[in-house]
Parts: structure tokens; C-alpha cells; sequence
């Protein structure tokens, strides 16, 4: 069984403790490798790594750094197909749905190759009489990523190509559920010519992985998660010096207006809502239908499509390919299932339903089949708590005011869509909506990676979003300079103060 290793230094090592943690198939339920688990020390050790390699790779020019992320980018779409497997065999996710996670994150490494231009800084040239002023971007120091399992690939390439571009030297704590994508991108950085230590993978518990928030030659972290857990980053990493940036949960809402085209907005909710088996921090669990009408129309159309999902393992097996792969654990899977008791104990009505689902041949699999209720209303607990999970649910306003007064009231802002053929209501939304990131007729409005991605309210913690020109601010720091050339000295002290013109 293979044991999935830290990657510190340029290479390859397996922790002193000698402790490991199971990787399971999520599509069999069977533990097929394990990851090592390090200690505190060794952490600890990783961030020296990580410091000593600063001062050369700050001092390396942008234009050398693009090109080390040109060859980087070259070589994952080399792998691309090994990559998405490794996804699939930890994740659960289907094929293509890896190749589209490893694409978005392609696109952040192809914006770091600009970094040249994003560094270029301002020049304001004779503020004041024979006075310039021009301002340039540093680079911070060590910087620490702290990814979840639902993005393995991704949301590491959301981070560290910006980081590593700017200047920063990097330490990704992965998941333990799903680390050896994180470990293959290492590997694929240092045959792309990142220097040793520049870039470096260290598995852990989070108790050891708290000193990530602490170490005083720790400048900023990145972190991607639950809000509690969010939270709790941003305050300690904070009261520590450092700056943060941490996405926490989500409860996306899709406003569903009578002049929608129903035909179109069930299948937008159908990849929204099941897409990955729910496990998107951008998935759409809740659709806000304005009209009786129009609940009936949406219903009668979802109901057989999310009967007849084809849910099964991410590797095509030939012929089509399943549209809905497992859960990422048996814990994940009962919490889901949990969340799904609990709705039909609240009285919303269970239109079909997931539980009990097996897959013939992957009967030990973690499993939940498409769920959808009817009747939510926004005192529920499967509507307020992210079920993070194949679970929609339908909730019925008389009018677009309602509508758009539900979906504000939320403690989580991190996206909302509206679907409607009428530009006023789209227009009214879209400056009306308390979300970070909003869609008109798309369900999961992720930004492209040279816009910025993030949200409002409790599912974001800090000022600067992930990636595009937040993320180049977030990971460098601007010294402005004013310069004066004088021709001959000063003579007369000045007290007053200093004005120019």
C-alpha cells in the first residue's frame, strides 16, 4: 500500500512519526493508500525550509519566475489526464468533472505567467517641481495554504501560482481524504525549475497545523473551508500579524422567475445542484420560485431527471459516463443523509428521494442519490446549514420582493443567481443581491481567474478575494517612493508639512 509523502526541500519524505492516515475509494468504500501524518517539529522544520529559500526566490526577476510557471503549465497539460485520475480514485468525482477542476485551476497558473505586467507598479512623474513618485509591489515572505477536499487540484492552483510568481515561498497543508494531487503538482513545480524549498507539501492534524496561523515567519494565509473553522483562522492568524484570506460556507440561492425558460433553468439547476454530488462551495442547493405555477412546472420537469441521474464511479467504464459520483467519506455520507431526516422531520416535502441508494457492484460505496424537497421554508435547517451534498430544495414566494428579501437574509452571501428572460428584474438583482458572486442565468458563476473570486457576509473572512488582481495585492505588499534629485543642498530646515507643486 503506498504511503503519499510530504514534499519539502525539493523532495520527497515520509514523517519520523511513522503515523499515517487511510485514503479511501470513495467509489468502493476500500482503503487503497495511505498518507503520512507529521508531527509539529517537523512542521515547524518545513516553514525553515520555506524561509531559507525566500531570499533567493524574492530576488529572482518576474520575467524568470513567469517562465518557470510557463513550463509548469505545459507540463499539466501533460498530465492532465493523470492528474484527473488521481482526483477521481480520491475524490469520487466524475471524469470530466476532474478535467474541468484541473482546467479552472489551468487558467490561474496561465494568469500567473503575466506577472511581469500585474507587478509593473504606478510612476507619476513631477508630482512636485523636479519630484517623482513611483510605487512598486514586494513580495511578503512564507505564505501557507489550507485547502479542502473538494477541490484537490484546484483551489491549491487558485493560490500558489500568484504566490509563487509575486515572489513568496509556499507550504500547502492538504486534506488528508484526498492529498496526492497536491503531492504530483509539487513534483511537476520542480521539474518545471522551481528552486528547492520554494514549494513544499507537509501532511498533519490540524492541532499541528495550527502553528501555520502562529509562526512568526509565517506572513499571510490562505485558508478554504467551513466558516467555523474560517473564522477561527482569520481571528488567530490575525492577532498574529498576519494578513488572511479565508472562504468559509455557502448556501447559494437561485431566484426562478415566472418568465424564466423552465426548459433551460432545470437543466442550469440540475449541474448546479448535483454537480459533483453537491460538493461545491459554488453549488445551487436552493431554488427560490416565484409563482405556484411556476414550483408546479419546475417540479413536474426535475422530478424524472433526478430519479433517472446516472450515479456511479468517476472512471468511465464504458458507454456514457455517470453524471453524479460518490461522497467523499461514510462520515460525509451520513451527515448528508442526516440532513435529509432532519428535512422530512421539519415538514418539507420529499419529492425524491436519496437515501438508501446503491450502486450495483460498488455497494460499500458512499452513495446518496439526487434529493429534492418541495415546501422548504427558511426557518428549516436543510435550508439555512450548507448540506454540502446532492440535496435541492424548493422554496415558494408569491413575488420577486419576497424572493430577492429571502435570499439577502441568509447568513452566507457567497453566490446567487437569477434566471429570467426579463433584463429589468436581471438588472434589479444584480445591484440588489447581498452575494460576493452573482449569476443572470448561470448557476455557478465562478469567476474567470484574472477576476477575483469571493464572497460576502459569513462565507469570507478578510478584505482581498482569491486570485486576479485581489490575489496579486493579497500576496505582495506596495512600497510607494518619492524622489527628489536636487541640484544642490538643502539649506533651510522645513517644519511645515511637506506640500508639492
Amino acid at each position: 500500500m503506498k504511503i503519499v509523502s510530504n514534499f519539502i526541500g525539493g523532495k520527497s519524505s515520509l514523517s519520523s512519526s511513522n503515523q499515517t492516515a487511510d485514503i479511501h475509494n470513495p467509489a468502493t468504500g476500500t482503503v487503497e493508500n495511505q498518507v503520512t501524518q507529521s508531527t509539529a517539529e517537523e512542521v515547524h522544520q518545513a516553514i525553515g525550509v520555506a524561509h531559507q529559500a525566500f531570499s533567493h526566490w524574492s530576488q529572482t526577476t518576474p520575467l524568470r519566475r513567469a517562465r518557470i510557471m510557463f513550463n509548469f503549465k505545459t507540463l499539466i497539460e501533460q498530465h492532465r489526464d493523470e492528474l484527473a485520475e488521481l482526483i477521481v480514485r480520491e475524490h469520487g468525482k466524475v471524469y470530466s468533472d476532474a478535467l474541468g477542476e484541473i482546467t479552472r485551476g489551468l487558467e490561474v497558473v496561465e494568469f500567473a505567467c503575466g506577472i511581469p505586467h500585474l507587478l509593473k507598479g504606478e510612476y507619476s512623474a513631477d508630482v512636485g517641481t523636479g519630484v517623482d513618485c513611483f510605487s512598486m509591489m514586494q513580495p511578503l515572505g512564507v505564505v501557507a495554504g489550507i485547502t479542502p477536499f473538494n477541490f484537490p487540484a484546484m483551489v491549491p492552483m487558485w493560490m500558489f501560482p500568484i504566490a509563487l510568481t509575486c515572489g513568496n515561498t509556499f507550504i500547502l497543508k492538504p486534506p488528508a481524504l484526498d492529498p496526492s494531487a497536491s503531492v504530483r503538482l509539487a513534483e511537476l513545480l520542480t521539474e518545471a525549475g522551481l528552486p528547492d524549498g520554494v514549494f513544499n507539501v507537509i501532511h498533519c492534524s490540524n492541532e499541528s497545523a495550527a502553528q501555520l496561523c502562529t509562526d512568526p515567519r509565517i506572513q499571510a494565509v490562505s485558508f478554504v473551508g467551513s466558516s467555523t473553522v474560517a473564522e477561527h483562522i482569520y481571528t488567530t492568524a490575525s492577532a498574529h500579524g498576519k494578513r488572511v484570506q479565508a472562504f468559509g460556507a455557502a448556501k447559494n440561492q437561485a431566484i426562478i422567475m415566472p418568465d424564466a425558460d423552465l426548459d433551460a433553468t432545470v437543466n442550469a439547476l440540475m449541474g448546479g445542484a448535483f454537480g459533483s454530488a453537491g460538493e461545491r462551495c459554488m453549488a445551487l442547493p436552493i431554488a427560490v420560485v416565484v409563482g405556484e405555477s411556476t414550483a408546479d412546472k419546475l417540479i413536474e420537469k426535475l422530478k424524472p431527471l433526478i430519479t433517472h441521474l446516472r450515479v456511479g464511479p468517476g472512471i468511465k467504464q464504458g458507454g456514457e459516463e455517470n453524471e453524479m459520483g460518490p461522497l467523499i467519506s461514510a462520515v460525509h455520507q451520513k451527515k448528508v443523509l442526516d440532513y435529509i431526516d432532519q428535512g422530512v422531520k421539519e415538514g418539507a416535502t420529499l419529492v425524491t428521494d436519496g437515501r438508501d441508494y446503491k450502486v450495483a457492484g460498488y455497494e460499500q460505496g458512499y452513495y446518496v442519490g439526487g434529493t429534492l424537497f418541495d415546501h422548504v421554508t427558511p426557518d428549516m435547517k436543510i435550508y439555512r446549514e450548507e448540506i454540502f451534498g446532492p440535496v435541492l430544495g424548493i422554496v415558494r414566494v408569491p413575488d420577486y420582493q419576497t424572493a430577492i428579501n429571502t435570499v439577502n437574509s441568509h447568513e452566507f452571501g457567497n453566490g446567487s443567481a437569477i434566471f429570467t428572460s426579463n433584463g429589468h428584474y436581471a438588472r434589479q438583482f444584480v445591484h440588489e443581491v447581498q452575494a460576493g458572486m452573482v449569476g443572470v442565468n448561470v448557476p455557478v458563476p465562478v469567476p474567470m481567474a484574472f477576476h477575483s473570486f469571493g464572497g460576502w457576509k459569513r462565507s469570507v473572512f478578510g478584505a482581498l478575494n482569491v486570485h486576479g488582481t485581489d490575489g496579486v495585492r493579497f500576496y505582495t505588499r506596495m512600497k510607494t517612493t518619492t524622489a527628489r534629485w536636487p541640484t544642490g543642498q538643502q539649506t533651510v530646515s522645513e517644519y511645515s508639512m511637506p506640500t508639492l507643486g
